[in-house]
């Protein structure tokens, strides 16, 4: 390998940081320049919405590394830079401030932002959004101060902010346009369970509810919402939760193939053959899918980047693990394996107990497993993505009873090896 090769990650995230640790990894000796928009050196972003927020981890925890360890690999982090274009003829990035960059190949890993409320006063002073550290520091602060947040949008972030409210004894009133939180992620029964789950713990659940308008007294502050039905809720602060839009603008502009993400194949290689792309931002062929799919969660943000650096290196490598993303809202934590289109499955299999929050969930499709879902049950996340991924029929019936362990369903489907 040409140890004068400049490989360029833009991106300064979860997925660009193990990006750069996985090229150093598979002895890539040239230069890595990994440019950050955000002042923060890489971190974690579900701890923003969990155990960070709620003031139960340490600021330093969320961080991908020590901040010695970019120095002490020859990554050069450049933080507090925007890259205004990348220009794939030239194979040259310009920066908003300072000098191009020219790369041999390049990585996107931009991330996704949220979604905005297009609404009148969406942009007043305390609406949050939880996206960036500074985002949660913010919320943190505000939580103090406050005795009543109206969160709008009852998806994982919503929910998650809903019981970080709560444990900070906050009044809470979530706001879903859908008959239920996570109906088009979930399906019905098991959405059922996140709602009875918030109302347990005192939070006004309101459902089919659409927001009109940001109101405050104050031209700039907010201090409720109003609904399109004419009724108001006064709220101390309003948090935003309707979900997260792919950061595609420097993509659309340097001519690659763009829809829901940057297109890339399995090798996570996009339409320019020098350019590639992996994160919240990617829209991967998956090689067990079949089919194109971008995931905006953690366990992506993770995984990708080392066949994306090892796709960079010229190495034949495809990514293909089974989708999988986690939960933690009050006493409930939970584990998702899968993939499940809305409206793609014919059957849902509860084995254990739900009403105790002691159980997993399965979606079938023909009597194959699409995806599980383990709720307070651990050590099992190997065996379910083993049975979404042998695509055989189950015995459903022995699906549900907790008696026969998962592995004997496993193997009666004709599989002997867990993931």
């Amino acid at each position: 390998m040409d140890t004068e090769q400049t490989f360029v990650i833009v991106g300064a995230g979860l997925a660009g940081a193990k990006a750069a640790e996985a090229l150093r990894t598979e002895g890539f000796p040239g230069r890595i320049v990994l440019l950050g928009q955000e002042p923060e050196r890489p971190y974690e972003r579900p701890p923003l919405s969990k155990d960070y927020l709620q003031g139960k981890s340490e600021r330093e925890t969320i961080y991908v590394h020590p901040k010695s360890w970019y120095a002490d690999h020859g990554v050069d982090l450049r933080t507090s830079t925007t890259v205004t274009a990348i220009d794939p003829s030239t194979h040259r990035v310009t920066l908003a401030v300072g000098d191009p960059v020219t790369y041999d190949k390049l990585l996107l890993a931009t991330g996704a932002s949220p979604r905005q409320l297009s609404v009148p006063g969406a942009d007043r002073h305390r609406v949050y959004h939880l996206r960036r550290i500074e985002d949660c520091e913010q919320l943190k602060f505000a939580f103090t101060t406050a005795s009543r947040v109206v969160i709008v949008g009852a998806g994982w972030i919503g929910l998650e902010v809903a019981a970080a409210a709560r444990a900070a004894g906050l009044e809470v009133i979530v706001l879903e346009r859908g008959e239920l939180p996570l109906l088009h992620v979930l399906g019905r029964e098991a959405a059922e369970l996140f709602a009875r789950l918030h109302r347990n713990h005192g939070v006004d659940l309101r459902l089919g509810a659409r927001v009109a308008k940001i109101t405050g007294d104050d031209p700039r502050q907010a201090t409720g919402v109003q609904l399109e039905d004419g009724s108001r809720i006064e709220a101390d602060l309003v948090v935003v939760g309707v979900g997260a839009v792919p950061n595609t603008a420097l993509a659309e502009a340097a001519g690659l193939v763009v829809d829901n993400g940057v297109v890339v194949d399995e090798h996570l290689r996009s339409s320019d053959p020098d350019i590639y792309a992996a994160g919240d931002v990617a829209n991967a062929f998956h090689l067990m899918l079949g089919e194109h799919i971008r995931i905006e969660h953690w366990f992506n943000a993770l995984s990708q980047p080392a066949v994306a650096a090892r796709s960079m290196l010229g190495v034949d490598a495809a990514y293909d693990e089974v989708p999988y993303f986690y939960s933690d809202q009050y006493e409930l934590g939970m584990e998702y394996s899968g993939h499940v289109a809305p409206g793609g499955c014919d059957e849902v299999v509860f084995r254990g107990d739900k009403d105790a929050l002691e159980c997993i969930v399965f979606w079938l499709k023909d009597q194959r497993v699409l995806a599980g879902m383990n709720v307070n049950v651990w050590d099992q996340t190997d065996t379910i993505k083993a049975l979404v991924r042998s695509g055989q029929p189950v015995d459903t019936a022995a699906l549900a009873d907790t008696g026969t362990p998962l592995a004997d369903v496993l193997a009666a489907a004709g599989t002997r090896t867990a993931q």
